[in-house]
């Protein structure tokens, strides 16, 4: 057992010698400087998405709000955050990564699912 988990981590140490996989900094989350790539990026928005998106589900369910409306309140908070995020913090070209269409549309799928279906639970198992 011991044994695999020394191959592991020379196989690990290895490919960060080689350059192939670089391990990631959370300083480079607010530093403009910072180069970026496309899939970074990306992953980090879409995380950043991820939380919003869970913490306005866990407290629109909790407060309780209803309607409609309150999808496209997240739906303005998320975007504004996110481009506030790349555009404001990180100030970056967005013309290099596609615009501002692709950023704003990175995990947005993904994080109005998981906001409606925290809302949903936490307003069902609270409030019924």
């Amino acid at each position: 057992m011991k044994e695999g988990k020394s191959v592991k981590s020379n196989v690990h140490q290895h490919q960060h010698q080689n350059g192939h996989l670089s391990p990631f900094k959370f300083a480079k989350l607010l530093d403009p400087e910072a180069s970026w790539d496309k899939d970074q990026l990306g992953d980090v928005l879409h995380w950043i998405r991820q939380v919003v998106a869970l913490v306005c589900g866990l407290l629109w369910g909790a407060i309780p709000l209803v309607g409609g409306i309150w999808i496209l309140v997240f739906l303005l908070i998320s975007s504004g955050i996110i481009y506030g995020y790349y555009a404001m913090i990180l100030k970056i070209d967005e013309e290099e990564f596609g615009g501002h269409a692709v950023l704003l549309q990175e995990g947005l799928f993904a994080s109005t699912t998981l906001f409606l279906l925290a809302w949903i639970v936490v307003y069902s198992l609270g409030h019924f």
